[in-house]
């Protein structure tokens, strides 16, 4: 593993962000393995750089390898900004979650199209200086969403397309409360992390797709049994084949996809601080993202 400074980075078309039991991927031609430091501290783990289905792609573990981060402990920062700074334009998330439908199984996978978002997490990277508001009313990027749903049509893996994600800060599971309050108020799955990943993508204009692997009912369902650490990873090892499978497929349609979703100009007009009223190091830290936006 070598050390990279920002200016030496590889230039990749597209991240993979895995989530609990998506270490690696079979088939990847690995080139190298990099630690990368952004302006927002340390990623959860180095990535790894290779080539897959004529592309080339970006792997990081977003627990860190052998899933030693919570939640609530992920850099989420450094993961996307990270992402930018390898050149990345689109990105696809891998999340474990729970169903909050009876109609969604365990097994199956949803590619959701909004959330609602209940942590307390860092989800910005603007402050200290330089504003800007994002719209996130689509939080998901469509275009590529729609890819992965296909995909799974084709290999005839159980999926859904839309849907809105709860994002709980974690680590605890639900009480049985808060589970039937989430199903009252609509949503469909329960997760701990892309919401998080959503908004950061967006300020950084890169496109965000959600594979969501449903692991168990929650604890709403009072024909299961309450959701436990032993039957998330059962069901996840059969899930996480598909999603491989899925992956492979999608790859090339996802690089030779266009921009017609609009996430790669997310910030125009959305950044308001006047250019020479933001702090010198403020902008430093934001380049990557604020760069094209200045001098205009």
């Amino acid at each position: 593993m070598t050390e990279k400074t920002r200016e030496d980075l590889p230039r990749v078309d597209l991240g993979i962000l895995g989530g609990t039991g998506l270490y690696n991927i079979e088939g990847i031609e690995v080139e190298t393995e990099i630690a990368i430091e952004t302006p927002f501290g340390s990623p959860s783990d180095s990535f790894v750089i290779g080539n897959l289905a004529g592309a080339k792609i970006a792997f990081l573990s977003r627990h860190g390898r052998g899933h030693i981060l919570l939640p609530a402990e992920i850099n989420y920062q450094a993961n996307i900004y990270a992402y930018k700074m390898l050149g990345v334009g689109k990105l696809l998330s891998i999340n474990s979650v729970g169903s909050l439908k009876e109609e969604i199984n365990p097994r199956d996978i949803v590619i959701p199209d909004q959330f609602f978002d209940r942590t307390r997490r860092k989800n910005s990277f603007f402050g200290k200086g330089v504003a800007a508001h994002v719209s996130i009313a689509e939080p998901f990027c469509h275009e590529l969403s729609q890819i992965i749903y296909d995909a799974a049509q084709e290999l005839g893996v159980p999926a859904h397309l839309g849907g809105t994600y709860v994002c709980i800060e974690g680590p605890a599971f639900s009480t049985k409360a808060e589970s039937r309050v989430y199903r009252s108020w609509g949503c469909h799955v329960i997760g701990m992390t892309a919401a998080t990943e959503a908004k950061l993508c967006r300020e950084a204009e890169i496109c965000y797709a959600a594979m969501n692997l449903v692991t168990d009912y929650d604890v709403w369902h009072e024909s299961e049994e309450p959701v436990t650490v032993e039957i998330i990873l059962e069901n996840l090892a059969e899930n996480i084949d598909n999603a491989k499978a899925i992956i492979k497929r999608v790859i090339p349609k996802m690089v030779g996809s266009g921009s017609a979703c609009g996430c790669s100009k997310a910030l125009a007009g959305c950044i308001v601080t006047q250019e020479d009223l933001m702090p010198q190091e403020s902008k430093e830290k934001l380049r990557y993202l604020i760069e094209k936006y200045l001098g205009q």
